[in-house]
């Protein structure tokens, strides 16, 4: 009988193939090694059960991160992606596990081995972690180096502009210097700070080493609060770097407009004083200022010193307000102040010889009567009085003031002046000799009035029958110059008269007032 052996009347069915492999039994190590090989980022442990997709997508996690986080830079990766990467891993550590647990190696009966091979691999996310973390360091120390090169650019092209201009700019660089050595003091920028500012220094400071010593105030005040800024450790000697160059730019500007007039040496001179008292250029302030007295007062014997007297007035003014807060110079300074007063008052005698000369009578009488009353003893004062007197003569006979009048005195011829007025006058003459006296008004007298005045045989001083105040003087042979002027009536009219006067004659003056043109002889 033929047929199947092994058919249905035997009792036996071949069961069909699996699709599959079977599951192997669990194994933990296994399961492990996989979830350490996938913590890697490479898909290692998807390659060990032949996922051969996931391997590529933590391929591909992984090199997105790459590429979101290199080249390195200080602001390193953002940290929402990294999050994510890092919950990626976590995932597939996961799943690596529970894919790993019954499923049976590429490479059978190796676990321990791929175990192992799992923790070595970790120190390649962590070595490249560490890698990551320098390079953002540098990165960090490249910006940092960055922001100080700008700042060192920023002051160097400042220095080549005025500093008023610049001084935002040197504010600027200077928080830059402060921000490196306050937070961030460990940076080889930090290291780099100091030469920077003593470059900053030397810069911002230039104008004093070019001897442009009004220019380098304004500059070296600056620095000098830079100590506030920036901590005086990492500032060293600088702290002390601007002292004696402002002390020294103080003191030379303000000798230098002291000599040529300027009156802000007061201010200079005041601020060093008060701001450094015990310095070797405060000792200099009071022989400067006493020097240029001393050279004023040879002014007065120039060729305009009129000026020189104005000018010192104006010394002793200044030195006055500048003694007032000068410590140890004080004494010192009033007694310039006073040397300055003194010569302002001898040389107005000179002041108005000057004007006298150049034809400005009434200043000239002016300066006269001011010296006169202010100097008491000075052996000028006489003559001062005659110019004073000769001067009032040419302001109404400006022919009187061709010549400076001397001290002299008298004559030999008699020369009788009346007053046929009814106002008190002062007689004014110069000539060969310069003088003057006052007459009493004439009680009986009137204004004659202006027809009167022009009339033939008009007389006036004839009246045998009043007592005309008079006054009888000598003076000598020559053409000298009268003037009369009424006391008390500002409005009348001086009247005047050029007598040339010859020996062997006596001559009469008469004053008179008219009701119109004003006084007459």
């Amino acid at each position: 009988m033929s047929g199947d052996p092994y058919g249905p009347s035997h009792g036996f069915v071949v069961p069909p193939m699996p699709s599959s492999p079977p599951p192997a039994p669990p194994d933990g190590r296994r399961a492990a090694a996989v979830a350490l090989l996938n913590l890697s980022g490479l898909g290692l442990g998807y390659a060990l059960v032949r996922r051969w997709v996931l391997m590529a997508v933590c391929w591909a996690a992984t090199a997105a991160l790459l590429l979101v986080a290199l080249p390195a830079d200080a602001d390193g990766v953002p940290g929402f992606a990294l999050l994510v990467y890092l919950v990626f891993l976590a995932l597939a550590a996961v799943h690596g596990a529970f894919a790993g647990l019954r499923t049976r190696l590429a490479r059978s009966g190796r676990p321990p081995l791929a175990l192992l091979l799992g923790v070595l691999l970790l120190a390649a996310p962590v070595g490249g972690a560490l890698l990551y973390d320098d390079a953002r360091q540098e990165a960090i120390e490249q910006q940092l180096l960055d922001r100080l090169d700008k700042a060192d650019d920023l002051v160097a092209e400042s220095g080549r502009r005025s500093f008023e201009s610049a001084k935002s700019d040197y504010r600027t660089a200077l928080d830059v210097y402060e921000d490196l050595v306050a937070h961030h003091s460990g940076s080889r920028a930090a290291g780099r700070v100091p030469d920077s500012m003593e470059t900053y220094y030397a810069t911002v400071g230039a104008a004093y080493g070019h001897k442009r010593y009004c220019e380098a105030i304004a500059p070296l005040k600056y620095l000098r609060t830079v100590p506030r800024t920036m901590p005086k450790e990492e500032l060293g000697a600088l702290t002390r770097w601007p002292e004696d160059r402002l002390a020294t730019s103080l003191y030379e500007c303000g000798s230098s407009s002291l000599s040529s007039g300027e009156a802000d040496w007061v201010t200079h001179f005041g601020e060093l004083l008060s701001t450094f008292p015990r310095s070797e250029q405060t000792t200099k302030v009071a022989p400067a200022v006493d020097s240029a007295v001393a050279g004023t007062e040879k002014n007065v014997r120039g060729s305009d010193p009129c000026a020189a007297v104005e000018e010192l007035r104006s010394l002793n003014t200044r030195i006055t307000d500048l003694s007032g807060s000068a410590g140890d110079a004080a004494g010192d300074l009033s007694k310039s102040a006073d040397r300055a007063d003194r010569s302002a008052d001898s040389g107005e005698y000179a002041c108005g010889v000057d004007q006298y000369k150049d034809g400005d009578f009434e200043a000239a009488q002016k300066t006269m009567d001011g010296f006169v009353a202010d100097n008491k003893s000075d052996k000028n004062r006489a003559r001062a009085k005659k110019i004073s007197i000769a001067a009032e003569v040419a302001q109404t006979l400006p022919a009187a003031g061709k010549r400076l009048p001397t001290t002299a005195s008298g004559g030999s011829i008699s020369v009788t002046v009346k007053n046929d007025s009814p106002d008190p006058i002062t007689v004014y003459y110069t000539g060969p000799v310069t003088g003057s006296f006052s007459l009493k008004a004439c009680g009986s007298c009137k204004a004659y009035s202006f027809a009167s005045s022009i009339t033939i045989g008009f007389k006036p001083c004839s009246d045998s029958g009043k007592h005309y105040p008079q006054r009888t003087i000598g003076l000598p042979p020559g053409t000298t110059y009268f003037v009369h002027k009424p006391r008390g009536n500002s409005t009348a009219t001086p009247a005047s008269d050029t007598a040339k006067l010859r020996s062997g004659y006596i001559y009469t003056e008469c004053a008179y007032t008219t009701q119109t043109l004003g006084s007459s002889y």
